[in-house]
Parts: structure tokens; C-alpha cells; sequence
């Protein structure tokens, strides 16, 4: 259906409007999905958070003490009473206390998240880098050398576990070199290692992509047009090619966000870098199930805001995604 100028506009901002809404709800039906997952998750997990904390203050246990504790912990009510004692709690933003440090677990998640946001942020910032270099010079020389050895870095990239490549650079840049420290933040310095780590780990997939999107969007009939028309070759990639090519990239991006956070999981510990993903670890270890469950919650609603960003995204690439979708309304 054709919309006329004068009421296009006006849909098109009630539709934004509307999106916006939408989105939002569906992100309270997901937090509260998570959060009926991280509390699923520990009740039927292995073990007896009261025995493993008597252990620790203790070295002879009783049965008695275990039941004590279990039973001021709450670990002996029935599971509804557990449920809606933990959503009343979360309600209020109250998550808990660690049973390791006896802390608050909003204070010991917003102590470790700095570190994982430093580790996240430098790792995609070398990953665009990486990715805008490569994608550039395997599309604008396709076939050639060039394009081969960025064929056999993605390959080589994709093929290694993340794991074994931090083990790798620590090996040469920190035990042989004494370039870089091998554990621990040392200034910043010690961000360096695991950021080129999940760097090279993340960016294969977005190098192919960049590329191929790079190539189909040069063949466009309007890219000629720009050219027929003495356009210089500049303005044409910044403003069409580039633009138009991002959006595969962003896509991707988005849904591999996740898989960063994971990564990172594995690489902190390597790397013995005091983010999120170490006191996660730390608390499946000692069962610090507040804990697990404060994590599991915030990785899901960090998942669910670089979603938001990838779609806000997509209108500020291809506004006509929102065009249409007014048109069809």
C-alpha cells in the first residue's frame, strides 16, 4: 500500500515508537526466563552449598552443623518458597551475598565486570582493526597473494582453540621475550596477550564476510551508476560500499557478542585476569550459588542489550528495514 508524504513520516515514528516498546517488553519476558533458569540451574546442581562452606571455616564437620546451616540458609524449604523468596529478592535488585567473601554479589560482580569490559572492549577494537584490514585487501585484490593469505589466516584463526593460543603467546612473548607479563592486569600491559588472543580467535568468520559483502556490494547496479556519473572512487566506498557491507558484519557481530563473553571465561583464568568470567569459575568450584546465579542473570541482560544495539543499528544502516516495516503496518 502507498502511503502518502504527509502521513509516511508520522507512521514511521509511531512504528519506531512501537518497536521500541515491543523490544523492551520481550527483554522483561527474557530477564525473567533467565531468571528462571539461573534458579532451575541451582536446584539441580551437584553438591551442598552448607557442607562446602563448613569445609572451608571447619575441618571437622558434623551432620547436625550441615543440617544448622541448611536449614538458616533456607536449602530445606520447599522449592516454590525458594522460587518466590529468590524473585521478591531480585525484585528489590537484591541478589544475595557470596558465600566466599560474605559480600554482596552486586558487590563482587561490579568489582569483576571493569576487567571483563576492558578485555571485551580492546579485543573488539583489534578485532574491527583486524577485519577492516584484511576484508579490505582480500576484496580489492581477489585472487591475488594477498587474498590467499587472508584465506590461510582465517583458516589458521578458526582452526586453533582459543585456549591453546593464549598458552602459545604466553609461551613466546612472556616466558622466552619477557616482553609482556604472563598473568595479571600489570598496568594494562597484561591486557595485551588475551586481547590479541580473542582477536584472533573472533575475527575469521567477520573477515570472510566483510569480504564477500565487500565484492557483492561493488557489483550493485547503483555503485555503476555512482561511477557513470564521475563520482571519485572515495566517496563511493565510504558512503555506499562500506555502509551497505556493514550490515552482514553487524549481524554476526551481534550474535557472536555471546560467544566473546564465553571466551573470555577461559582466557581469564588463563590469563589470571580478575574479571567476571574467573569468579564465575571460582564460584562452581566452592558453590557459591549466588553467585552463579547473579552471573547467568547478567550475561543475560548483556545479551539482550547488544541485540537492542545490533536492531538500533540496522535502522541507522538501512533506514528503509524501517520503511518497510511502517509500510507494511
Amino acid at each position: 500500500m502507498n502511503l502518502s508524504s504527509r502521513w509516511l513520516p508520522r507512521i514511521w515514528t509511531w512504528h519506531s515508537n512501537s518497536w521500541l516498546i515491543r523490544r523492551l517488553g520481550e527483554g522483561m519476558l527474557l530477564l525473567w526466563i533467565v531468571s528462571l533458569v539461573s534458579f532451575g540451574i541451582v536446584q539441580v546442581a551437584p553438591g551442598d552449598a552448607a557442607l562446602s562452606l563448613l569445609r572451608v571455616d571447619s575441618v571437622a564437620v558434623t551432620i547436625e552443623q550441615v543440617e544448622a546451616l541448611r536449614q538458616e540458609m533456607g536449602m530445606n524449604d520447599p522449592i516454590y518458597k525458594k522460587y518466590f523468596h529468590y524473585m521478591g529478592k531480585l525484585l528489590q535488585l537484591d541478589l544475595g551475598e557470596s558465600i566466599m567473601t560474605g559480600r554482596s554479589v552486586v558487590t563482587e560482580l561490579s568489582r569483576s565486570f571493569p576487567t571483563t569490559f576492558l578485555l571485551a572492549g580492546s579485543s573488539l577494537g583489534l578485532t574491527v582493526m583486524i577485519v577492516a584490514i584484511f576484508g579490505s585487501l582480500s576484496a580489492r585484490y581477489a585472487g591475488s597473494g594477498i587474498d590467499k593469505f587472508s584465506t590461510g589466516f582465517c583458516l589458521m584463526g578458526a582452526s586453533i582453540p582459543t585456549f591453546w593460543l593464549g598458552l602459545l603467546l604466553i609461551d613466546l612473548f612472556a616466558v622466552r621475550l619477557h616482553w609482556l607479563p604472563a598473568v595479571g592486569m600489570a598496568n594494562g600491559k597484561g591486557l595485551i596477550l588475551p586481547s590479541f588472543a580473542l582477536a584472533i580467535a573472533i575475527a575469521p568468520p567477520f573477515i570472510k564476510i566483510f569480504r564477500n559483502s565487500l565484492l557483492d556490494c561493488a557489483r550493485q547496479e547503483f555503485i555503476r551508476a555512482a561511477r557513470s556519473r564521475g563520482i571519485s572512487e572515495r566517496v563511493i566506498f565510504m558512503r555506499h560500499i562500506l555502509k551497505g557491507s556493514l550490515i552482514p558484519v553487524v549481524t554476526i557481530l551481534g550474535v557472536s557478542l555471546g560467544s566473546v563473553l564465553g571466551g573470555s571465561v577461559v582466557i581469564e583464568v588463563i590469563f589470571g585476569l580478575p574479571g567476571i568470567g574467573k569468579l564465575a569459575i571460582e564460584a562452581v568450584t566452592r558453590r557459591d550459588y549466588a553467585i552463579i546465579q547473579g552471573f547467568v542473570l547478567s550475561i543475560g541482560i548483556l545479551i539482550f542489550l547488544i541485540n537492542l544495539a545490533v536492531d538500533v543499528s540496522y535502522r541507522y544502516l538501512n533506514p528503509a528495514i524501517s520503511l518497510k516495516e511502517a509500510e507494511r503496518r
